[in-house]
């Protein structure tokens, strides 16, 4: 598999009560086509804001993106309205339209670019399957479960048929079943439809059962990065060990067993 996502040398700062807080301290990574790549870090460690550049939106001060044969960072905003539907965001809280039904919020993105409605219909249907929301698709948010919602989110995230899918901590407000159901599904997506995932997170359980890569971000940096079986059984980082230390004492798992690994 050759590379999908380059990201060079990325800074990003911000401004907060007249200082200067650098957040982003020159970032680098590769990621495969068609791989679920964990990238983990304890809060504040700047990985939403990693999330965020790499769909500009956030504006990096420096760096290169590549996304495919797509440098994010020189594209005019016209460029960038395109390319972002192929890079689809499923995030922590879920953004869903309280007034709309399930169908008119995962249709949203399709209809603000003009899709003919017979399309929008059956590109609706066809991911609202996919998600497990069929009969849910009259159905209004306030109505549903805090998993169905972010299924919701996850139809939204696909409608435009994207490359690339950023899931920026979408399973940290759910209980722990709920969260292995929306993994499996982020997983069956991968496999159907060969999307390459983004899995950002601060949660071991999520990194280990679905990914096959992974980084550890620190204060801006990535200070490790490769095989989560590797990064969990020889870690060479300082928070590496810390992340290592808690999954084994907390979870003793068999590194033997699960997908992600």
């Amino acid at each position: 598999m050759s590379n999908y996502v380059e990201i060079e040398s990325l800074h990003k700062s911000f401004q907060v009560h007249g200082e200067t807080l650098e957040v982003l301290k020159g970032v680098n990574l590769s990621i495969k086509k068609g791989e679920i790549f964990g990238v983990i870090g304890f809060s504040g460690a700047g990985k939403s804001t990693l999330a965020r550049c790499i769909n500009r939106l956030e504006t990096p001060d420096s760096g290169r993106i590549t996304v495919g044969d797509t440098d994010i960072l020189s594209l005019s905003k016209k460029e960038l309205l395109q390319a972002r539907k192929k890079i689809g965001v499923v995030f922590q809280t879920f953004n869903l339209f309280e007034a709309k039904t399930v169908y008119h919020n995962i249709a949203y993105p399709l209809r603000i670019s003009g899709v003919r409605k017979a399309e929008i219909d059956k590109r609706v249907r066809e991911t609202a399957e996919l998600v497990g929301l069929t009969e849910k698709l009259n159905a209004y948010p306030g109505g549903l479960s805090g998993g169905q919602k972010q299924r919701v989110g996850i139809a939204r995230a696909l409608i435009n048929e994207p490359d690339l899918l950023i899931s920026d901590e979408a399973t940290s407000a759910l209980d722990p079943q709920t969260t292995l159901q929306i993994l499996d599904l982020l997983k069956e997506i991968n496999r159907q439809k060969g999307i390459t995932i983004i899995m950002i997170t601060h949660e071991l359980d999520a990194i280990r059962y679905s990914c096959q890569k992974m980084a550890v971000l620190q204060d801006g940096l990535i200070i490790e990065s490769g095989e989560v079986a590797e990064i969990f059984r020889n870690p060479h980082s300082h928070t590496g060990k810390l992340f290592a230390k808690v999954f084994f004492e907390l979870q003793q798992p068999d590194l033997n067993d699960g997908d992600g690994i």
